[in-house]
């Protein structure tokens, strides 16, 4: 299978801070990759750099087989939609003038929408349920929402591979659980490559083929949720005890963290 994004021996610091250091990993096309670690781990950075608003100190990245430094701006927005963490609230445009956006990487300097454009955006707006909100500004939407239009002016972009920055984060667990469906339903329905940060462990043995973890700038491992989720790799990784048993809807390992009057070591001072 052909990979969606390569990444080789990536290494970058802030100043003499190290933020990640000599990450390798591929992703195959039509695939649903997770990104986890503890916070200050490297993920936003790294997906940055995936997505081209970063650009790599040494080591590579490479976009289906080219490096992403010799691909122009334009050209990598159609291969590659980047979902923010957290979409702006100051934002005066409505749903559909965002989700329109989406389509700029198709059109020339000064070419408007076609009927085809506009189409899509519909056809984008549907998918994500956002359809009816087409009129309502961004800011006058609730967080879960306005989530669900950035990832709506991703689906627009029709880009091959959609990174999201913890596109869960804040949200209740019916909103978290809505992102994910989504993102399973594209990848299954459209075949896009999908690769996730998120913080919630479950979540991400429950819906990646395989996941990613990070640790001090590092990959610490590579594989499936079975393969991830191994005591002696999540536990030093997050610094606390865990319950891994099965999750009984998917088979795979569910994570429970156990309170320190459990472990001996009482609650942290």
């Amino acid at each position: 299978m052909r990979q969606a994004v390569a990444v080789h021996d990536l290494s970058i610091s802030y100043g003499k801070r190290p933020i990640l250091r000599d990450v390798a990993f591929s992703v195959a096309e039509g695939e649903y990759f997770v990104i986890i670690g503890p916070n200050g781990s490297g993920k936003t950075t790294l997906v940055k750099v995936i997505s081209g608003s970063l650009k790599p100190q040494t080591g590579r990245v490479e976009i289906v087989g080219r490096s992403i430094e010799a691909i122009a701006r334009r050209e990598l927005a159609r291969a590659v939609a980047l979902v923010p963490q957290h979409a702006p609230v100051d934002v005066p445009f409505t749903t559909a003038e965002v989700v329109l956006m989406g389509r700029s990487p198709h059109l020339g300097l000064l070419s408007i929408e076609s009927r085809e454009d506009m189409e899509i955006v519909e056809q984008s707006m549907r998918f994500t349920n956002v359809e009816h909100l087409a009129r309502s500004r961004l800011d006058q939407l609730s967080a879960g929402e306005r989530q669900r239009v950035l990832i709506a002016r991703a689906v627009c972009q029709r880009a091959g591979t959609i990174v999201l920055d913890e596109p869960t984060a804040s949200l209740d667990i019916a909103h978290q659980m809505h992102i994910m469906d989504l993102m399973e339903k594209l990848r299954r329905e459209q075949g896009v490559t999908v690769i996730m940060v998120s913080h919630d462990l479950n979540l991400a043995a429950m819906y990646a083929n395989r996941i990613l973890l990070l640790n001090h700038g590092k990959v610490a491992r590579i594989g499936t949720a079975d393969e991830v989720f191994q005591p002696g790799v999540i536990e030093p990784a997050y610094g606390c005890s865990l319950l891994i048993d099965r999750n009984p809807l998917r088979e795979v390992p569910r994570l429970t963290p156990v309170p320190g009057e459990f472990t001996g070591s009482g609650p942290v001072k």
